[in-house]
């Protein structure tokens, strides 16, 4: 069955409601409690406990945080929000706490960084802090001794972040990917124009609901997926697979590159510079937006399930959905990848619920090319209407911590002093009594960071991968703190000739020999973070028997498009040869997925012959993203050369396929009036 038949017969069982009695109001039984009644008085499964590891007035308004390679917890303060204050008057901070004594509660904070303004995103890698502050993505260097200290002034990386709008979705969650890039979430609401301090509007990204991506040494930014509303929760689950939460619109996305998701509101916009140019007569007057009015259909959310109740929309319940799971407005994501919870819990989403003060769980079950996500029990409620959760992140025990803003005011406004600014706390969910251990990563050899890289233990595997990667572009002599950029192959060559070329060669020999297929993944990632997997490296890896190692090394070969393949040469016409064997004869939808993905990076005259493969699938037709993965990589072959678009027709066995190239190229008729197929 669809998923878009599943949709529809969900909003007709949740339409039942919407004539009979409202849901009963929710009964929360407690309300400002101290942060210690807070921790004692929430509910969890049997054999886990709810430590208090700081609360006010030690932490206030936390609204990020990280984990560093130590284990160590940083937090921004975010007393600025709602409002950004005059430039140089911030009055945000960004504190390190550590437990040296491993009773779940700090003993050692520092205060690390003060005076900046309006933070939302915080996130630790390369010798410092990444903040996003709008309108900045900065860097702040750190002086990592036992004291740690900011070691100079925030570097602006890039600039044009809106907060001017709906400050509650700003740029935010950062978060390192498997694949050496920092992830981020931007919001409908806030119309950015993003790009490097001084850039002009052509070198500029527009962003108003996306999942976007920078690279540390080679300072690329760039859009994964585009729509949403205002997420501000992001993780990978073990095949790299990025997991979103939403608010208002349904919660729970599975995110892919190059994807167009369903949208709050507004209209899509062009996601890459060559596609703003194709499209330029489509900009905004007003806002100068690059609109993309040729998406025709959006990929929608994958629960079976809402955690509002009735048919009326998700804010028709607001207090009244307390069965269901506890309303529309979630913050936090995070697939548990820990070792030390029960086995039950590996894989699952775990959702902050801010009007339901509690953690939901989602269940994904692999369906086609992607999932389906069921409605779990909740894993925790704190009972306690002030409890508002921003985010959740497991430690290197699997033990997890959470930030909770707490405060009465449940909802975004722009009045100053609508929230509490006395409150906040930090909580740390542990499992049997599991004991917390004290790590430092940048200890290890080279070579012992690589017997971690295979590890179960997510967290471990994580950071080791990470810090093999900063190793190796501090070697190279590149500046992360500087955003000039570094091409790929430069990147490569520069690594090559520092000397970390031996433990890339390690990781390389593990893919292929680690026995597990999570560990070969991890193997693989680790390789392509520490230089660049390349076209002679990734052509055996696209034959490969295991499904991710093919589709992995499509994805990462492919980030690089420009320089491993120039157009027109033989590099190209042999990566396209490659990607149409996968289209034509791959067995697993997942790697036609991926493959569509790729496609898109590829110069528009190079598609044809492995978009004609990929559409030629007629049992793709029911699959909740390949039909609309293959149109958005068609999309732009149609819109240059309808006459391709007309045997692209011919060739597909997926009605809804035609039915949106038919619609394109009658676009282009009417546009010019020059064309009759």
């Amino acid at each position: 069955m669809r998923f878009r038949a599943i949709s529809l017969l969900l909003v007709g069982l949740f339409g039942l409601f919407v004539h009979a009695e409202p849901p009963p109001a929710d009964l929360v039984p407690f309300a400002g409690l101290s942060p210690e009644d807070a921790a004692a008085k929430a509910t969890l499964p049997p054999g886990f406990k709810l430590h208090l590891f700081a609360g006010e007035p030690d932490i206030v308004q936390p609204i990020a945080f990280c984990l560093d390679h130590r284990g160590r917890v940083w937090v921004a303060e975010g007393l600025c929000y709602p409002r950004r204050h005059e430039e140089g008057k911030g009055i945000d901070r960004i504190l390190c706490f550590e437990d040296t004594n491993g009773d779940h509660h700090f003993d050692r904070c520092t205060v690390v960084m003060t005076n900046l303004n309006l933070v939302s995103g915080l996130e630790w890698g390369f010798g410092g802090l990444w903040v996003g502050a709008a309108p900045y993505l900065m860097y702040i260097p750190i002086e990592d001794g036992s004291v740690p200290k900011a070691a100079g002034a925030p570097r602006i990386l890039l600039d044009g972040w809106n907060y001017t709008a709906d400050t509650h979705e700003t740029l935010n969650t950062l978060t390192w990917g498997p694949d050496g890039w920092l992830y981020g979430c931007h919001g409908v609401f806030c119309p950015s124009h993003v790009g490097k301090p001084g850039a002009s509007e052509a070198d500029r990204q527009w962003v108003d609901a996306a999942i976007w991506r920078y690279h540390p040494a080679t300072h690329a930014f760039e859009i994964f997926s585009e729509g949403g509303s205002n997420p501000w929760g992001i993780d990978f689950d073990e095949h790299g697979q990025l997991w979103a939460e939403m608010c208002v619109i349904p919660h729970l996305h599975h995110l892919v590159q190059g994807g167009r998701y369903i949208r709050q509101g507004g209209e899509h916009f062009t996601i890459n510079a060559a596609e703003t140019a194709r499209n330029a007569r489509h900009r905004d007057p007003g806002s100068r937006k690059p609109i993309f009015p040729y998406v025709y259909e959006d990929i929608q959310a994958v629960g079976d399930h809402v955690h509002w109740a009735g048919g009326s929309g998700p804010h028709a319940a607001n207090g009244r959905s307390d069965a269901v799971g506890g309303g529309h407005a979630h913050a936090g994501m995070m697939c548990y990848l820990g070792t030390s919870w029960p086995e039950e819990y590996r894989g699952k989403l775990i959702i902050g619920n801010i009007h339901g003060q509690r953690l939901n769980m989602d269940i994904p079950e692999a369906v086609g090319s992607g999932y389906v996500g069921h409605h779990g029990q909740d894993f925790l409620n704190f009972n306690d209407t002030w409890s508002q959760t921003l985010n959740q992140r497991y430690d290197q025990d699997g033990s997890v911590y959470i930030i909770d803003w707490y405060d009465k005011n449940q909802c975004h406004h722009n009045r100053e002093d609508g929230h509490d600014r006395s409150n906040g706390r930090i909580y740390h969910i542990v499992y049997n009594d599991q004991r917390h251990t004290v790590v430092d990563l940048n200890r290890l050899s080279d070579d012992e960071l690589a017997g971690l890289v295979p590890s179960r233990n997510e967290w471990m595997s994580a950071h080791s991968r990470r810090v093999l990667q900063e190793r190796a572009v501090k070697s190279a002599g590149i500046d992360v703190g500087d955003s000039r950029p570094v091409a790929r192959d430069e990147l490569a060559r520069l690594i090559g000739a520092s000397g970390s070329s031996s433990i890339r060669n390690e990781l390389k020999k593990n893919v292929s020999e680690e026995k597990s297929s999570s560990g070969r993944l991890r193997d693989l990632w680790a390789m392509h973070d520490v230089a660049p997997l390349n076209w002679e490296e990734a052509k055996p890896l696209l034959e490969d028997s295991d499904d991710w190692i093919r589709c992995w090394s499509l994805q990462l070969v492919a980030e690089n498009v420009t320089q491993w393949f120039p157009p027109g040469g033989p590099a190209e016409a042999e990566a396209i040869a490659a990607l149409t064997r996968r289209a034509k004869d791959d067995r697993s939808p997942v790697v036609r997925r991926f493959v569509a993905s790729a496609l898109q990076r590829f110069p528009i005259p190079s598609r044809w012959t492995t978009l004609t493969q990929l559409v030629g699938h007629g049992e793709d037709a029911g699959d909740h993203y390949l039909p609309l993965m293959y149109w958005y990589a068609a999309e732009g072959p149609v819109a240059t050369d309808p006459s391709h678009g007309m045997d692209l027709i011919r060739a597909s066995r997926i009605p809804r396929v035609r039915e949106w190239i038919a619609r394109r190229i009658a676009a282009l008729s009417l546009a010019s009036n020059s064309f009759n197929p």
